[in-house]
Formats: structure tokens, C-alpha cells, sequence
């Protein structure tokens, strides 16, 4: 299987170095030197990683034959491919492949679908699940814990806890205005509230504020 690992971008210097997007969670292994890499296009591959660095945040790399600037720029905007067995799993069991997510469905707690996850989306800060709706209308959705609680591969689902608002931008409306309207004002009571009051003590009953 074919995963695209990183997309070079701007040359860096006078000796062919260029800095490369990453788009793997294992830039060690995918883009470490020796590594060989496809291309899109093809015509400019296949490239073999020489050596790499880290400058200034950014992964630096020069491949085998490219040796100048100019031989650098003409690669800018490429993308890099890896081959990887599909079944192979990265060593963190917190971490997965984009092949192993598109396709899986996206449920909400309740079980309720929300649609398939089409894309995994990487971007600098973090990453975004694409999740595409029975009416094919797309919603993107942070991947991190606290909304993307979890993966199950083996029933092929994605459970998420979506904030209001972010699979259906009317629950967001609503909930703004509900927030907007103020309190009714209390009116006269009977003397058990009214002691109630005084005490401290609340005549509603508590929320745990636990989801079930």
C-alpha cells in the first residue's frame, strides 16, 4: 500500500537541501536517510533521502543526485510516497494509519451515525477527520481525545463527542440563543423554599455532569 508521507516544499540553501511538509507520525522511518521514496509526479522519483535535519522547527532533507538550488526548486511541491504492508501497525497502539481510518463509520455515543470518515487531514497544529454526511454535505472534526474518544477497528467505527454546533450548525443557534434569553425572575414562595434559601441548600436536585 501506497501512503503519501510528506510534500517537499521550498529549496533551502545552495546544496539541494529542501524543506518537506510531514505527513507521517514516524518521519524517522518514512523519511530517514536511505529511506526510498515514490513520487507525484513520478517523473521526479524515485528519491532517496541522503540525509535530513531539523532547522528552525522545519525537516530538512537532500537527496541522492540533487545538488544544487536550482535542481532543489524543481522538486517543490512534490509529493513523497512510502510503501507500507497493510498490515503493518505503528508501535504506538495510540496511533494509527490514514488507511486504517477512511471508510470506518462515525457514531456518536448513543451510537447514533454521522456519516464516514473520508480523509485524514494533516495539518501543522493538528490533524482533522473528514467525516462525510448521509447528504454528502463534509464536517471536519479535530482529531483529538477529548472529541474523537474512540477507535475501534474491529466494529470499523469512530466514536465522537462533537461540541454543539459542529455536525449540525443549528444546535449551535439554538443553544446561543438559549443562552441569550435571561432568567425569569423568582416570584413569591412557599415558606419551605423560602428556608431552603436562608440554609443554603438547593430545592432542585443535582447534575453529576457525567455523559451516559
Amino acid at each position: 500500500m501506497q501512503l503519501v508521507v510528506g510534500k517537499i516544499g521550498r529549496a533551502h540553501g545552495i546544496r539541494g537541501d529542501v524543506s518537506v511538509e510531514v505527513r507521517t507520525d514516524e518521519p524517522e522511518l518514512r523519511l530517514g536517510p536511505g529511506a526510498v521514496l515514490l513520487t507525484d509526479p513520478a517523473s521526479a522519483g524515485p528519491l532517496t533521502v541522503e540525509s535530513g535535519r531539523v532547522h528552525s522547527g522545519r525537516l530538512l532533507l537532500r537527496f541522492a543526485g540533487v545538488k544544487d538550488r536550482n535542481a532543489a526548486e524543481a522538486l517543490r511541491g512534490t509529493l513523497l510516497i512510502s510503501e507500507v504492508d497493510p498490515e503493518e501497525r505503528p508501535d504506538d497502539p495510540e496511533e494509527y494509519y490514514d488507511h486504517q481510518l477512511i471508510g470506518l463509520d462515525v457514531v456518536l455515543l448513543d451510537g447514533t451515525l454521522v456519516g464516514e470518515l473520508t480523509e485524514v487531514v494533516h495539518l501543522p497544529y493538528q490533524d482533522l477527520l473528514t467525516v462525510t454526511k448521509a447528504d454528502g454535505t463534509e464536517v471536519l472534526v479535530p482529531f483529538v481525545s477529548q472529541i474523537v474518544p474512540t477507535i475501534d477497528l474491529e466494529n470499523q467505527r469512530v466514536v465522537i463527542t462533537p461540541p454543539a454546533g459542529l455536525i449540525d450548525p443549528e444546535q449551535a443557534e439554538v443553544a446561543g440563543r438559549a443562552a441569550a434569553e435571561p432568567e425569569p425572575e423568582a416570584s413569591g414562595g412557599s415558606a419551605d423554599s423560602a428556608e431552603s434559601a436562608e440554609s443554603g441548600e438547593s430545592t432542585d436536585s443535582e447534575r453529576s455532569g457525567e455523559s451516559e
